[in-house]
């Protein structure tokens, strides 16, 4: 029987380009991130006009996200060694990229920073989904419209698209820390 020579290992990139592009063929079939509503938010913090992101740290935040693609997802789990929960993965990219402490829950996330309207989104904002009361999922805009956001359990930090069916179906709002 002929031997076979060992594969050359993948690059890191092409790794990760690869969970990525898997992860948007099963999109349709993952529901939101778990994160239970909030039935009274908690307030979030006032975010003054100096701590919203410039272009540089709206690039990072993208850069930081994109590089956590295909971590585990963990119910209240806020680390790449632990997983993450959709508000924890945006706690971790926020602080660790741009300096800014990002409430924890969906609920407070949605007074976080300033709204907006859709066709000023931008790469580095948040978005948020609801179905038919507050925000119960949220993730980061990278551009292109697509949005890096950690699912429900069993997942992964993935790359999805805004208008993917599941996504589409839902109420969306855009936050600018």
């Amino acid at each position: 029987m002929p031997q076979r020579e060992p594969a050359a290992p993948e690059s890191d990139t092409r790794r990760r380009v690869l969970r990525a592009a898997a992860a948007l063929g099963v999109a349709a079939l993952l529901a939101a991130c778990g994160t239970r509503p909030v039935r009274s938010p908690e307030p979030a913090p006032a975010v003054p006009v100096s701590a919203r992101l410039s272009e540089h740290e709206a690039q990072q935040v993208v850069i930081a996200a994109l590089g956590l693609v295909g971590t585990p997802y963990r119910y209240g789990g806020n680390t790449p060694e632990g997983g993450f929960d959709c508000s924890g993965l945006i706690g971790y990219v926020y602080r660790n990229a741009a300096s800014l402490s990002p409430p924890r829950t969906v609920a407070a996330l949605d007074g976080w920073g300033q709204a907006v309207p859709a066709e000023d989104l931008r790469a580095g904002d948040l978005v948020l989904f609801a179905n038919g009361g507050p925000p119960t999922h949220a993730g980061i805009y990278v551009g292109d419209n697509r949005f890096v956001h950690a699912p429900s359990s069993g997942g992964q930090v993935r790359l999805d698209r805004l208008d993917a069916r599941h996504w589409a179906r839902q109420r969306i709002s855009y936050r600018r820390p």
